[in-house]
């Protein structure tokens, strides 16, 4: 196992994280029991991971129960992180970041984590009905409580971030460290302002569904839909993406992992780890030996080709003003290759399109 530091925190977690959205029967996602939840989390130890995720929705506190359980003799061992925000109830004030719901979910996690103190606790995703100040005032007194040490974020927009660590810039509040967000081949919308973003505020970005709900391990092309009673077609095409695309890079995934004997699953979450300001990429398993080809993905180091192979087959494009911003500091900037020359050593991030058009037209 590799490790990297979480977010700029001191704290060290493995390069991959063990989700737990499979564990409980009450999501449709894996469905597994109390026995095969505590054999997979301790064969994921046994190969090094420290750090598990989970949240309070997952099987509506069925996945936390099941974790805690599991991990009782070994807490102090690991890093926990649990999630808060969405519905727990039909009551409609067991849902939300406002400061009555965040209190009782911290409470309610630390009962079926069976410990008294979360890692990092994270906001499942931006709340419009409560005010931001509420939700950061209350995440900074559970860190002053004990109950949490550190604090982040989860399916933010850049502008809803910035916004808050604005906020608690302003009013000496705890920090977000964390981004948990979704990325992966088929999916790489977060490179569009979320990558910067992440990097200039030394947010660690921890990845949600790298191989996007299964789709990326290979075992899906045109000829061969998902099948019945398989995570892809049990819980639907859950992030969305353009099916054809996908399949052609499938294939490229295959192509690129025969040259280092390495599965499409293993190959796509080598792709998200060589990103930058990733802390961690959290993978989910039914099964052992799917598992642990996961796990050996930080030891698959992909060449440049393979990169600028993967890169190619899944560029979405760069909407605006991402290509402006890219246009007038790389391209017509001259400050850039000189202070960064590495940037430019596969020709640059960005080609001034004004000249394109010049060479073009004669």
């Amino acid at each position: 196992m590799k490790y990297r530091r979480l977010g700029n925190t001191g704290l060290i977690v493995s390069e991959v994280g063990l989700g737990t959205m499979q564990f409980g029967k009450g999501m449709n996602v894996g469905n597994l029991d109390q026995k095969a939840t505590t054999e997979m989390i301790r064969f994921a130890l046994d190969q090094g991971i420290n750090f598990i995720d989970t949240a309070d929705v997952y099987s509506q506190g069925e996945s936390e129960k099941q974790v805690g359980e599991a991990i009782k003799d070994v807490r102090e061992d690991l890093v926990l992180a649990t999630k808060v925000r969405l519905p727990m109830g039909e009551n409609f004030n067991h849902s939300g970041a406002h400061r009555v719901n965040i209190m009782r979910e911290c409470e309610a996690s630390l009962r079926r984590l069976q410990t008294d103190y979360i890692d990092l606790y994270q906001i499942h995703g931006w709340d419009s009905n409560t005010p931001l100040e509420e939700t950061l005032r209350t995440l900074d007194d559970l860190v002053r409580q004990g109950k949490v040490r550190y604090i982040g974020l989860s399916n933010y927009l850049a502008w809803q971030a910035a916004t808050a660590l604005g906020l608690q810039e302003r009013e000496h509040l705890e920090k977000f460290v964390t981004a948990q967000m979704y990325y992966s081949l088929v999916g790489r919308g977060l490179e569009h302002e979320w990558m910067s973003f992440a990097e200039y505020h030394k947010l660690g970005l921890l990845i949600w569904s790298p191989l996007a709900g299964g789709f990326l391990t290979g075992k899906y092309s045109r000829e061969h839909p998902p099948a019945e009673n398989t995570r892809f077609s049990d819980a639907g095409q859950f992030v969305p993406f353009d099916i054809d695309t996908g399949f052609e890079i499938v294939e490229a995934l295959d192509r690129v992992g025969k040259r280092h004997n390495a599965s499409p699953a293993r190959t796509a979450l080598a792709w998200v780890l060589s990103r930058q300001a990733v802390s961690s990429v959290l993978i989910a398993a039914r099964s052992r030996e799917h598992l642990e080809d996961n796990i050996r993905a930080v030891d698959l180091q992909l060449t440049q080709m393979d990169l600028r192979q993967l890169d190619g087959v899944s560029d979405p494009g760069v909407p605006y003003p991402g290509w402006m911003v890219l246009q007038l500091d790389q391209a017509e900037d001259p400050r850039p290759k000189v202070l960064h020359p590495e940037r430019f050593e596969n020709g640059g991030p960005w080609d001034d399109l004004r000249f394109k058009k010049t060479e073009l037209e004669h």
